[in-house]
């Protein structure tokens, strides 16, 4: 049985707007919401890349597909005005570490600015109740030591889509502090957090410089597979996975208020902790004559030891990883063969979605 921040008991009707809707995440949550009966919105720009899930899997489809910049506060709040959303899911962002050493101005306006804007048409509108903002793992001030990351430990950022993402933690404190509070919760009756997830994975990811979407582009090439840190480790899991930590999150914030408010991570359990070349190495068990693959160090820092613990979301949200590092290889695998093989996207990314929830 499902919990109730899974089950279309609890989403039937729900009025919910998602920003980033058009991305690879915001894609598969705005059709995992589409299935649980909510009135889905979503607030985007256009999809970044060509191929894309969003298009593939037809997720406009079935819900009110907004497109609009959230550097723009007045159509941030003409959306939420016409909308009138009871539950945010901020996932729009530039989402890329190499892209933020690029273009480092662009990615703090976007992630920063973006985030300060929605939060202020939240402020300005209201009548939102639960609001759940998508910052990174990377928020962590990273010593590459081997313990994993808590909730209350020291936020940081080396590089500026890390500390971008760090800056929209610090938003979120203190918009909690100053409008959002805890005592003055009948008030404003806005319950808000934030959401930490590790590298996710799955069918429909075709940003560039992300490990999977290279490595399936280059081999499906007949080419070898280019990394630049293959000792790096990081929590890796299906995009799936915290999406479902998202919607049991912004349900209790719903129904229980500030009690779940402030930060959580989701991410994997220590056995699927794996290193970038460990990654690529069981992938390549899946991929009939790999083409290998070939070293090229950047001289562009990245975390070298990445880990999260989720124990705050394991023990008072009941969330759980339910698919292991080889079902969520195997699962992205499923989905780019079928993509190549001219199926039908949205049929088979709702079969995956209904696999994970057990309705299959």
């Amino acid at each position: 049985m499902e919990t109730m921040g899974l089950s279309p008991e609890f989403w039937r009707g729900k009025r919910v707007l998602v920003t980033g809707h058009t991305g690879f995440k915001g894609s598969w949550l705005a059709l995992w919401l589409q299935s649980l009966g909510a009135r889905v919105s979503g607030f985007s720009l256009d999809p970044a890349t060509v191929p894309n899930l969003f298009e593939l899997a037809r997720v406009g489809e079935g819900i009110d597909d907004r497109r609009g910049d959230l550097r723009d506060l007045g159509a941030l709040l003409e959306v939420l005005a016409d909308v009138q959303p009871q539950i945010v899911l901020h996932l729009a962002a530039q989402p890329l570490v190499r892209e933020g050493y690029r273009d480092p101005l662009g990615t703090y306006s976007s992630n920063v600015m973006g985030t300060l804007n929605l939060l202020e048409a939240v402020r300005q509108i209201g009548g939102v109740r639960a609001c759940v903002l998508v910052t990174t793992d990377k928020v962590y001030a990273n010593q590459e030591w081997l313990w994993p990351y808590r909730e209350n430990e020291a936020l940081g950022g080396h590089d500026p889509y890390s500390s971008s993402k760090a800056c929209c933690e610090l938003l979120a404190q203190s918009y909690a502090a100053s409008f959002f509070s805890a005592d003055r919760y009948a008030e404003h009756g806005l319950a808000l957090a934030t959401a930490r997830a590790g590298n996710v994975l799955g069918g429909g990811d075709f940003a560039p410089e992300r490990l999977i979407p290279d490595v399936l582009k280059a081999w499906s090439a007949d080419e070898p597979v280019t990394l630049r840190y293959p000792q790096a480790v990081r929590p890796w899991q299906h995009a799936l996975e915290p999406l479902a930590g998202y919607l049991q999150l912004a349900a209790r914030l719903y129904e229980q208020g500030p009690e779940f408010a402030g930060a959580w991570n989701f991410g994997p359990g220590e056995a699927d902790m794996c290193s970038v070349g460990e990654v690529v190495q069981l992938l390549a068990e899946r991929w009939p004559l790999a083409p290998g693959l070939r070293i090229e160090p950047s001289d562009l820092h990245e975390a070298g030891l990445l880990r999260l613990d989720s124990s705050r979301a394991r023990q008072l949200l009941g969330w759980q990883p339910r698919w292991s590092l080889q079902q969520c290889l195997a699962q992205t695998l499923d989905w780019h063969l079928a993509w190549q093989n001219g199926d039908d996207m949205r049929a088979i990314t709702l079969n995956q979605l209904n696999l994970y929830r057990g309705r299959l």
